[in-house]
């Protein structure tokens, strides 16, 4: 619930579009979210710290096998190839596209890794009060959140293992086992972890007398009165994102250039019984089509070509109605914005399809599969929308939209 004549001392600016409100004790049932923009403001219960500690330390564990052991097997002509992911990272750097290989990297190893890192580090600061130490776990957080992939590249391993299951026989291997156990720890953890939490553990709210609330840190999400910087986590405090409308429309305008080569250069190229076959992300769907597999060509569709066109769409759209000071439908842009947010991910699912695939065909022999320079392209373009989705800070559309007054007699429900 949110009351309408909150104290000071337990008011708090709504991040999502900055109005004032008063979060009430909730149970374990309930998470809080604002009337106006739907904003999450608090999760429901109590989650122990220690929980949360627990899981990441399993996570680590569990990194181990998952990275180090194969996760599927195929067998071509007596012959068994073991995939792993970094042989497929390998292959990728080994034919000349370092970048793929460094973004697939990134997003299927060292944003989880550094995020269960991250998480234990901010157990160390709380226990031995090192202020730097919860500062850097926090940052880390909240940066790396959305780039934490693990789930979509266990459906891109199923997806390499329908295109393949027609040309070699595959075994599962020890990894994929693992990568599940992992990617279920890891939505429960982040389900679970609140940046707040921490920094509530640190130093709570109300220790803090302000006479007004003026600004919304988004590091520690304390609400304080106007400053250079936050009085809890040291961060610069700025009203808004500085310049987050130019660099979202760079970001939106590069990736609206490079999806045209994206979706025209061959993405992949297979070699198979003497045929040459280059892909671009259309035939590729297609021909899974015309092989009876609708279902996952439905997936690439959806994921390669409609995500990555609705960001840009989107993410256009709501920039425009900010700098044209639209005042009606905010609510509707701010679901777009969350839609954006929730789906922008997916479209890193071609690219693991990718070096899976390189993994698992033995070049050399009956088949041999290389990405295209589609790939390149269509990487920058996951990389550029989920920066734009980052660089945009939804309180501008609020900016300018009408306020309802009697937004602050609604109740919040899960």
């Amino acid at each position: 619930m949110c009351n309408e004549t909150p104290a000071i001392a337990t008011t708090r600016l709504c991040q999502g579009c900055d109005l004032p409100l008063q979060p009430a004790t909730l149970d374990a049932k309930h998470n809080a979210y604002c009337p106006r923009c739907q904003t999450q403001l608090s999760r429901g219960g109590s989650p122990s710290l220690s929980g949360n500690l627990a899981i990441a330390l399993t996570c680590l564990c569990l990194f181990i096998p998952a990275y180090s052991m194969p996760f599927l097997s195929v067998r071509l002509l007596g012959v068994t190839i073991d995939g792993s992911l970094w042989n497929g990272i390998e292959h990728l750097y080994n034919d000349g596209f370092a970048e793929l290989a460094v973004l697939v990297m990134f997003c299927s190893i060292i944003a989880p890794v550094l995020l269960c890192s991250a998480l234990i580090l901010c157990h160390i600061a709380l226990r031995k009060r090192w202020f730097m130490g919860l500062r850097i776990g926090s940052d880390i957080i909240y940066r790396l959140k959305g780039w934490a992939m693990i789930d979509v590249f266990l459906v891109a391993i199923a997806i390499a293992s329908f295109k393949l299951k027609d040309f070699a026989d595959l075994m599962v291997g020890p990894a994929l086992y693992a990568l599940i156990l992992l990617q279920v720890l890891t939505v429960l953890l982040i389900s679970r972890v609140s940046i707040r939490r921490y920094w509530q553990a640190w130093r709570k709210e109300t220790s803090y007398q302000h006479e007004s609330k003026d600004v919304h840190c988004l590091f520690c999400h304390l609400s304080q009165p106007a400053g250079t910087h936050c009085q809890r986590c040291h961060h610069r405090l700025h009203k808004r994102r500085p310049q987050s409308i130019e660099r979202t429309w760079a970001y939106v305008l590069a990736a609206s250039v490079a999806i045209f080569p994206a979706n025209l250069i061959p993405i992949s190229i297979l070699l198979t019984n003497g045929q040459h076959l280059e892909d671009t992300i259309y035939s590729g769907v297609v021909s899974l089509f015309n092989s009876h597999m609708s279902g996952i060509a439905v997936i690439i569709f959806i994921a390669s070509i409609l995500v990555p066109m609705a960001k840009i769409i989107g993410l256009g759209y709501i920039l425009l109605s900010i700098q044209l000071k639209r005042m009606t439908f905010a609510k509707h842009r701010m679901r777009i914005f969350f839609i954006i947010k929730m789906i922008g991910k997916w479209s890193m699912l071609d690219l693991f399809v990718i070096s899976i695939m390189l993994t698992l065909v033995d070049r050399g022999q009956l088949l041999n599969f290389i990405p295209g320079n589609g790939a390149v392209a269509f990487g920058l373009v996951v990389v550029l929308t989920l920066l734009a989705t980052e660089s945009l800070d939804p309180r501008l559309m609020w900016d300018c939209a009408a306020t309802d007054n009697n937004t602050h007699k609604r109740s919040v429900d899960e």
